[in-house]
């Protein structure tokens, strides 16, 4: 890129981070030409929806605002020629591609344009600094901005780190680390939408597949949707399994979270709600079964459909297993291993004694040898390994994950709440209605393995949570 390339530096509010479901609220655009400022243009835009709290507060641009802007329609004709033959750069460049693309789609208008991100170029440039918003951009080359997180101020502030790169980084310099930032543009099937590969963020979330006559292939999960999406879809090699799902996709969506744990969730709930035809799942855990030792003296072991179980017995169950067949057959070693009675745990029909006390495999808890009570500790003391963990909070919980990074799902940088209770997920909450919704909701999900061994590791790797107690709060103690 040399000084006689026509450029456009480009900034969107929005109300949200998808621009599958969100809107652009305000444009500001910037031209440069021969290194000469050209033009300056903003202009706020109806999104014909309301604007959440958060993001006025964020943007200080609120519904009231722009009831009476500009649809994006009004404008688009504007917004195109001062785009036009021009390389489109942006902080965070496909954030803001991807929305317009999506707004000039919507009247009809298949938008293109050469993209550079300024914040691969300045990764590209200073690796030696960690952070590379914005602000940290601004402080770092001591560059000033009269209205941060408005379209016109930010990006006015682009264009001043543009020319201020100019003079101090070396032409050679500087121009490999543009051919490095610009976004190239993945080659998707031919059955697929070509806006896809632009549309697709680079956040957390989970996505899903679909075939001819909608039909749903495949749910995955991924810390960056964009480059998981893009590696089945678009580097898919001849013949492997990821080629003919990427043969089959008709359509993909997707919904964006905070991070990891909300992914993590979101896609075990999908799959165990919607069973697509290509996840692996070794078992379907609908027949999970689970090992309750009697509550009498008699000391035998129930093998008991965990989906039956009240929340608070499961902390008096051991083990999870797919099948009936696979929680006896765990028992059966288990006794074996330590001499325990397989007849006093109910896993043996005989007269008198039990097989094993026959061959000396069992100490005599079956003819009165051994003590029922030693035989139960003993027991106890064998399963404790399998012991499903107590739920280590007082019920309910919103539990907070905070977004690393870019939006979350609703389009806010504060995250968003886990709605967790009792080892099971009721859902996610994006605003104060839904969390709302959630803390209110009296019928227990499903107690499924999966979230719970997903709980269990992040728990077990995050042990400062941030989490608040939703039996008697109000909501505006933890927005």
């Amino acid at each position: 890129m040399d000084a006689a390339d026509n450029l456009v530096f480009v900034d969107l509010e929005t109300t949200g981070g998808n621009p599958a479901y969100h809107r652009i609220t305000e444009v500001g655009i910037v031209r440069v030409q021969n290194g000469v400022l050209l033009d300056e243009w903003s202009s706020l835009v109806n999104p014909e929806c309301a604007i959440s709290p958060y993001i006025e507060a964020f943007t200080g641009i609120s519904s009231e605002m722009v009831a009476d802007a500009p649809l994006f329609a009004d404008i688009a004709a504007t917004v195109l020629e001062k785009l036009r033959d021009a390389v489109f750069i942006a902080h965070n460049a496909r954030f803001d591609y991807s929305f317009l693309r999506s707004e000039f789609r919507k009247v009809g208008v298949d938008f293109s344009s050469e993209v550079l991100c300024t914040v691969k170029l300045s990764r590209r440039l200073f690796p030696e600094h960690v952070r590379h918003n914005l602000d940290a951009v601004m402080e770092r080359h001591g560059l000033a901005c009269s209205a941060r997180h408005r379209a016109l101020g930010d990006a006015q502030v682009l264009k001043d780190l543009w020319l201020k790169l100019k003079e101090e980084v070396p032409a050679d310099v500087l121009a490999a680390a543009a051919a490095h930032a610009a976004l190239a543009v993945p080659k998707l099937p031919e059955h697929l939408p070509p806006g896809l590969a632009d549309e697709l963020p680079e956040a957390p979330g989970a996505y899903r597949f679909f075939g001819e006559d909608d039909a749903l292939l495949y749910i995955g999960k991924s810390n960056s949707l964009r480059g998981r999406i893009l590696t089945q879809l678009a580097d898919a090699r001849v013949g492997s399994r990821e080629q003919i799902l990427a043969s089959q996709v008709r359509r993909v969506d997707w919904r964006q979270t905070a991070g990891e744990l909300g992914a993590m969730l979101l896609e075990s709930d999908w799959i165990r709600s919607s069973k697509p035809l290509h996840n692996r799942r070794l078992k379907s855990h609908a027949d999970a079964v689970t090992l309750r030792p009697a509550a009498d003296s008699s000391g035998r072991v129930h093998l008991q459909r965990i989906d039956t179980l009240e929340p608070e017995d499961l902390a008096q169950s051991f083990g999870v297993f797919h099948s009936e067949k696979d929680a006896r057959k765990a028992l059966i070693d288990i006794a074996r291993a330590r001499e325990l009675c397989l007849k006093v745990l109910g896993l043996e029909e005989s007269a008198g004694s039990c097989f094993a006390l026959q061959v000396g495999k069992c100490r005599g808890a079956c003819t009165g040898k051994e003590p029922l009570i030693l035989h139960s500790m003993r027991l106890q003391l064998a399963l404790s390994a399998l012991k499903i963990k107590s739920w280590p909070f007082p019920g309910r919980i919103a539990l907070r994950e905070r977004a690393v990074g870019g939006f979350s799902s609703d389009g806010t940088r504060g995250g968003e709440f886990h709605v967790l209770d009792h080892w099971m997920y009721l859902g996610s909450a994006r605003s104060e209605d839904e969390l709302a919704a959630l803390s209110k909701r009296h019928a227990y999900a499903v107690f499924d393995v999966d979230v719970y061994k997903i709980l269990l590791r992040y728990f077990s790797n995050h042990p400062n949570l941030d989490w608040h107690d939703l039996r008697d709060v109000k909501i505006a103690d933890v927005s």
